[in-house]
């Protein structure tokens, strides 16, 4: 860790100012791309999609309960994965229980994964969640979103990611989706994010970023290396 310089508390107080000023600006600025978010235009979902869940097949349409907006984490997960992706479950322990809180202001959360319900209720378990998790791998809303790929979509090095062709050398990526029910039951597709997109979303990353060592990432053989399920540290 690199050690900054030592000073008073009036130095150190009147750097904090200048500081703060940078800060106010970036949170100006958050709450105007914020407000850009809300106001980017609407794609009607053409197939209401039926997934396996714990209480037998739901649509989509049905996700959103009694709430006119939702949210998706496309959690990482392959049909022939033995455990869910560690980053992926750095996320979830974010939202997780967050549940009450979002059905508050007329929004519904839930994860998405191509696997099946036993794997994802064995994996549940272990890591102690709560949010519900249900299973695409019997339709196509994974691939339709982008977040899955096919042996020919690697191979072609052209997959579509993060509104952009990039060659993709994994099966499964993550990223979250924002869904939300008109009054007469037309769903729309309002927002995606990918990607360092998901940053905002992690608490933890957020706590790191506020002391000094940062996420101290910068000399591992690649960001994340060091992380573990929660159960494996």
């Amino acid at each position: 860790m690199k050690t900054p310089d030592i000073v008073n508390d009036e130095k150190w107080i009147s750097k904090r100012r200048e500081l703060l000023a940078r800060e106010k600006e970036f949170t100006r600025m958050r709450d105007e791309l914020s407000a850009a978010r809300r106001d980017m235009p609407w794609v009607p979902v053409a197939e209401d999609y039926q997934f396996d869940s714990n209480d037998g097949p739901v649509r989509l349409s049905e996700l959103f309960g009694p709430h006119s907006q939702l949210v998706v984490y496309h959690f990482m997960y392959g049909p022939d994965w033995e455990v869910g992706c560690k980053s992926c479950s750095f996320w979830a322990d974010s939202y997780d229980g967050i549940d009450a809180h979002l059905a508050a202001r007329d929004v519904a959360l839930v994860a998405i994964s191509r696997t099946s319900m036993d794997k994802i209720n064995a994996f549940r378990d272990r890591m102690d969640w709560s949010f519900k998790w249900v299973s695409s791998l019997n339709n196509s809303f994974n691939f339709d979103y982008h977040v899955s790929f096919t042996d020919e979509d690697q191979a072609s090095g052209k997959s579509l990611y993060n509104f952009a062709e990039n060659p993709i050398g994994m099966d499964e990526l993550p990223g979250f989706s924002v869904f939300v029910k008109a009054a007469n039951g037309q769903l729309y597709h309002s927002y995606s994010t990918y990607s360092r997109g998901l940053d905002l979303m992690n608490t933890a990353y957020n706590i790191l970023d506020l002391v000094p060592k940062g996420r101290d990432e910068q000399d591992l053989p690649h960001k994340m290396s060091w992380l573990k399920l929660k159960d494996q540290y």
